[in-house]
């Protein structure tokens, strides 16, 4: 290791007084008053504060960077190796046309293909390489419109999450000179093809608008369709399987409502059911009628009921599948006969299908420990064939096509490991940890079979537990790395996450926030108690909010840790949320609490907040990442939360920044850029560890 000087942020003076209580903020000032700017033109980042990021990261690159160049290029040729780069999707069909995604070999981004039904050679629709050259190239998709004669495609060419929606003449390959410009990436056809719904950013990056454009005509006069009054509410707008309604939704963390236009005819949006706090639905339709997916009533896992779509009100919702506590409802969907829903019970998922027309329902489940499922429905309504992908962490994803009908399912492709993968070679298991108050929070874990389970072994201990959001038990061909060179590979599923149900994440949010930090920290005790580990070979990782938990435990238990590994991590958290001219504040406020209005918010948030709660003491290694054109987790967050705790902590345990001056929340564009990224994390999670590679 070299003994280059890590850079030390200046103090300037700053402070905020709110509920009577002055706090001083001296890394304020990396905050980029041209924020909104530097999110679309990097270059204009105020020259004082690019050179503190960039001192961080020259300081990344002699102390960890370079020293570890070999091992992080070993192990990015590990998991590419893992790769198959000519690959290929499982093509999806509508009308005459099957419909796909294929990859190229040495190439970062994906070709869209399609193919007659009838047979006939494959065509090139559009190749995301050429588009991207050598610059960030965020795709958001390419979709078709239903004549079949037009693809739009949106991409992001900055990080910053603004796209431009581009339209091509299938017949020609051209793309046209009528370009959709900065919008919010969301965005769907009208039946007749001659117009697209999309949707558009305020001025503090929040998607508040749907417009419709009508091809052939100028982007200024595009009409307003909808548009939300409330900051704290996102729109995005979508289509039913069905074909026949354009959705538009209204939500927070929390609530939702939905407006429907006749996708043939257009007009004016219809309210299916005014907002109500804490009331969430979303739908598809049938025949005249709309099956929703709620927690009205009570039904916090959530219940189906159906409501005639001339008349949607709530007070004619009628229930389809009743609330079942502990069984979660997490997604629905509806063919021509029948009803799918993907529910989870005691952590693991099933499928199950109602035929429509007899009630019939039939379970499609799996039976390892722990295992990862999913659900599609493609393009096409009237059709009784569906699709199912699986896999777990021992088992590389498998994608079926399953007949509804018929009961056959297909296997359709199964996750090709190019060089060699032997599921025999690892074990899965779904253990229990005791959280403080007594809960049960399940932990899944991977490694080889035959590892020595004698309390020695380095694990790499992931978490996130916010939002709602599960961390699956799925397959990953990056993790094989670390758990082949003796690594125990954890998923801790705390609470703040759904893994057990909605009421799993209601003990993980706002005034229970705490228990997602005790939580994590109960699966780290757990897992030296079973002899699997022990304190100081313990890496925890988490991204975005669970960089916020990364974070909140270093504070809570620095022992604990042999390294943190933090992306954009989520650690300012007390003063963005005291900030609503940031785009996901006033949205976020029914997740965390709102700081400006309440001072008992204000007192809990700041209790936790890990850049408040820096402290002088020990710390573990840590590695922040951050991206300079990042609008969920602004830059300054990981730099202020490391400017920090340079000045603050005693120890002299490594502290690294590294910011990506060309990209934003979701890393590098690439799918090999990104593996580079993440051979950097596993470097430093070996390294710390006390491995040589």
């Amino acid at each position: 290791m070299t003994t280059a000087t890590p850079p030390i942020a200046k103090r300037v003076p700053h402070t905020h007084t709110h509920h009577n209580v002055t706090r001083e903020d001296p890394y304020a000032w990396l905050r980029a008053d041209n924020w909104q700017e530097v999110m679309q033109k990097p270059e204009t980042l105020d020259p004082e504060i690019r050179a503190y990021l960039e001192a961080e990261n020259g300081f990344y690159e002699a102390e960890f960077g370079q020293p570890t160049a070999e091992l992080q290029d070993k192990i990015y040729k590990e998991i590419r190796g893992r790769i198959k780069e000519d690959d290929s999707g499982v093509p999806s069909p509508d009308g005459d046309w099957a419909y796909n995604t294929r990859m190229l070999e040495g190439k970062q981004y994906p070709l869209i293909v399609r193919t007659p039904r009838r047979g006939g050679a494959e065509s090139v629709l559009l190749d995301c390489n050429a588009e991207a050259g050598d610059s960030y190239f965020g795709f958001a998709g390419a979709s078709h419109d239903p004549s079949h004669k037009t693809l739009a495609w949106a991409a992001d060419r900055a990080g910053s999450e603004y796209y431009d929606i581009v339209l091509r003449d299938l017949a020609t390959g051209k793309d046209s000179d009528e370009v959709i410009r900065q919008t919010a990436g969301s965005y769907v056809w009208s039946n007749d093809s001659r117009s697209i719904y999309y949707t558009e950013y305020d001025d503090n990056h929040r998607p508040f608008r749907i417009r419709r454009h009508d091809i052939g005509t100028a982007q200024s006069a595009d009409p307003v369709v909808y548009e939300e009054k409330d900051p704290g509410f996102f729109v995005g707008v979508g289509k039913t399987l069905s074909d026949k309604f354009i959705v538009i939704d209204a939500h927070d963390h929390q609530t939702s409502e939905v407006w429907l236009i006749d996708a043939e005819r257009g007009g004016e949006p219809c309210l299916v059911a005014p907002r109500v706090t804490d009331r969430e639905y979303e739908l598809e339709e049938r025949g005249g009628l709309l099956y929703i997916r709620t927690n009205a009533d009570g039904a916090e896992d959530y219940k189906i009921v159906t409501a005639p779509s001339d008349n949607p009100g709530a007070e004619n919702w009628t229930d389809l599948v009743p609330h079942r506590e502990g069984v979660l409802i997490l997604d629905i969907a509806v063919l021509a006969n029948h009803l799918l829903r993907l529910e989870r019970e005691d952590g693991l998922p099933r499928i199950v299908a109602r035929d429509l027309r007899t009630g019939k329902e039939e379970i499609v489940g799996f039976d390892e420990e722990a295992y990862s499922l999913g659900m599609s429905t493609g393009y096409e309504f009237d059709t009784s064939v569906f699709r199912l992908t699986y896999s777990s962490p021992t088992t590389p994803s498998q994608v079926f096509d399953v007949d509804l009908e018929t009961g056959e399912r297909t296997l359709l492709k199964t996750q090709e490991v190019p060089s060699g993968h032997d599921p025999a070679g690892y074990e899965t298991k779904r253990l229990f940890a005791t959280a403080s108050d007594g809960e049960q929070v399940p932990v899944t874990l991977l490694y080889r079979k035959g590892t020595k389970l004698d309390g020695t072994n380095p694990t790499l201990l992931y978490g996130y537990g916010s939002y709602g959001m599960s961390m699956p038990a799925s397959f990953s061909v990056s993790v094989l790395s670390l758990v082949d060179r003796g690594f125990v590979y954890a998923i801790a599923h705390i609470r703040g996450g759904m893994d057990k149900g909605y009421r799993w994440y209601r003990l993980g949010r706002r005034e229970h926030k705490s228990n997602t930090f005790t939580d994590f920290i109960a699966a780290a005790e757990m897992l030296i108690a079973e002899g699997y580990t022990q304190k100081g070979k313990i890496i925890a990782q988490g991204g975005s909010a669970g960089g916020m938990l990364m974070g909140a435990i270093a504070n809570l238990r620095p022992d604990l840790w042999g390294g943190i590994i933090a992306q954009v991590p989520f650690v300012d958290v007390l003063n963005t949320m005291l900030d609503d001219t940031l785009p996901l504040t006033p949205p976020e406020w029914p997740e965390w609490g709102n700081p400006i209005s309440s001072p008992e918010d204000y007192n809990r948030i700041a209790a936790y907040a890990p850049y408040e709660a820096v402290s002088a003491q020990d710390y573990p290694p840590i590695f922040a990442l951050a991206g300079l054109t990042d609008p969920r987790v602004t830059y300054w967050e990981p730099a202020k939360w490391v400017a920090k705790l340079r000045a603050t902590k005693s120890g002299d345990a490594p502290l690294y920044l590294k910011t990506n001056m060309g990209a934003g929340h979701a890393g590098a564009s690439g799918r090999f850029d990104r593996l580079k990224e993440t051979a950097q994390c596993y470097a430093f999670a070996i390294k710390s560890a006390g491995l040589d590679g």
